[in-house]
């Protein structure tokens, strides 16, 4: 989300004029997008914001924007701590950054606007990030208030645009050379109830795969209380989405999500795997795990240990449990200590690494597709991901490759993250 954001801030930039400086040391304006999500984001933006005071000093003409979910979350508060600030624009105003920037420039007074709520629709145009890959907002904000969450706090309720402006936009984007889509929402699968269409995301879905040009469609990201059938079947039936699910659990004991206030239980979670599984065989499945929740106990813990091992998932994001303020688990009893959740932290992770290189193995001998992402740091292995979202590393040879290339890769190595292979002629 905060990526797709920041094509937003630089396409209004490029139409007045801007264009990208080597440095920001010499930019005439910048802007820090910021996340709050986790505390050690917010260490290390506020860290960030730091360093302009020096960049200020040496150029007070210069334009300092701070953006995004802790402008939103701290609002006043950075502002009297860091006098560096020109604009503070909350979660909301993403698309109004061009009218406010010259504003700011006619008046050189503070602009600070925090509301939530505002139309987030942009006719602009976008600085995308890659040459092949589009992100496509197709929602924003959510109601869902895990009571872990700042998002619904500092990103508004939900706000669905209409199919018609999504189609719109991928259509634009197939025009301009990219094939690559990602549909984004905090809750996809909430997408259109608040057009009283509980099945808008799976007709999106069809929609989106029907149009010339798409090659590959993905979406993130999903909650397991909202997603149904029909969004599995879509898929399942579909030309070219992705049979990636990212299906966030959180924890693996019922209590605990009943704590979270994530609205399923752990049996209702094991049948929505059970239904993709059913529908859509070769599933690759990945989640997120947060340990060390407010009164977690080790049993609770082991529930979650038990569900990544019946479940079997591709890859999971790990977490220890961060207070953030303004949340209800914030203020909850029984704090796990920090020992005990970097315990549990590092066992989650020993079990699910072996899944992880299980499943990884399974591609070993196998040919995939992958989009040519570019060099890693050794200039002579090349990094694409599958249709399936995979991370794939091969070496170039003699090869000439360019971002955004179909390769075809034969699997030779697996490793947890990663698979390794080199790549084959492919004839028709």
């Amino acid at each position: 989300m905060n990526e797709s954001d920041a094509e937003h801030y630089a396409g209004q930039l490029k139409e007045l004029g801007y264009v990208q400086a080597e440095d920001f040391h010499h930019a005439d304006v910048i802007v820090v997008n910021t996340c709050c999500v986790r505390e050690s984001a917010e260490k290390r933006i506020a860290g960030k914001i730091g360093e302009l005071k020096a960049v200020k000093t040496a150029n007070p003409n210069v334009i300092i924007c701070i953006a995004g979910c802790m402008a939103q979350k701290d609002g006043e508060r950075l502002l009297k701590k860091y006098p560096q600030i020109d604009i503070l624009l909350g979660t909301s105003y993403v698309n109004d950054f061009k009218r406010i920037l010259v504003e700011y420039d006619k008046t050189r007074s503070i602009y600070c606007e925090l509301r939530t709520g505002n139309s987030m629709e942009f006719e602009g145009q976008k600085v995308r990030l890659s040459p092949f890959h589009a992100w496509i907002p197709i929602m924003y904000g959510c109601n869902n208030f895990c009571t872990y969450c700042i998002v619904p706090y500092v990103r508004g309720r939900e706000r669905s645009r209409t199919q018609e402006q999504i189609l719109a936009e991928i259509r634009q984007a197939v025009t301009q050379g990219y094939k690559e889509f990602t549909l984004l929402g905090q809750n996809v699968n909430s997408y259109g109830k608040d057009f009283d269409d509980k099945n808008a995301f799976a007709k999106l879905l069809r929609a989106a795969d029907a149009i010339d040009g798409v090659e590959r469609l993905h979406y993130m990201t999903s909650h397991p209380r909202d997603m149904n059938e029909d969004v599995i079947l879509a898929v399942a039936e579909g030309r070219h989405i992705s049979h990636h699910f990212h299906v966030p659990v959180q924890s693996g004991s019922t209590e605990i999500l009943r704590r979270m206030n994530r609205g399923y239980t752990r049996e209702k979670y094991l049948d929505l795997i059970r239904t993709i599984r059913k529908h859509v065989p070769d599933a690759v499945i990945t989640t997120d795990i947060i340990v060390g929740f407010p009164g977690e106990t080790e049993a609770d813990f082991i529930d979650t240990l038990s569900l990544v091992e019946t479940v079997g998932f591709d890859a999971a994001f790990t977490f220890i449990y961060s207070k953030r303020s303004g949340t209800p688990a914030a203020k909850m009893d029984n704090q796990v200590p920090l020992e005990v959740k970097k315990d549990r932290l590092n066992r989650l992770m020993e079990t699910e690494n072996k899944y992880s290189l299980q499943k990884n193995k399974m591609l070993i001998g196998k040919v995939v597709e992958v989009f040519a992402e570019g060099a890693t740091k050794n200039k002579n292995v090349w990094s694409g991901r599958t249709r399936e979202n995979k991370l794939v590393l091969w070496d170039v040879e003699d090869k000439v490759y360019r971002v955004g290339d179909a390769v075809q890769v034969k699997i030779d190595t697996a490793q947890t993250w990663l698979v390794k292979g080199k790549t084959v002629e492919c004839h028709n």
